[in-house]
């Protein structure tokens, strides 16, 4: 069954791509949510950033899961 959603694809890529790279930018959109807060680029409130690595590490899970599961077969 992952195997199936895994490598489903959407406009020629398996949706796995789709989710690497959508966890790439969340990263990277981290990362620069918290170097501003640090640097006082902009007065975002620290909750914006805590919020972020909560989504960021959820599609890495998903992503890691889909991953782990299509190399185990499942």
């Amino acid at each position: 069954m992952a195997i199936k959603i895994a490598y489903f694809l959407i406009f020629g890529q398996p949706v796995i791509v789709y989710l690497g790279l959508l966890t790439l930018a969340s990263f990277t959109i981290t990362a620069y949510v918290g170097l501003s807060i640090y640097k006082g680029w902009h007065a975002w409130p620290l909750k914006r950033h805590l919020m972020m690595v909560k989504i960021s590490f959820t599609i890495a899970l998903i992503h890691a899961t889909l991953a782990l599961l299509t190399h185990l077969k499942f």
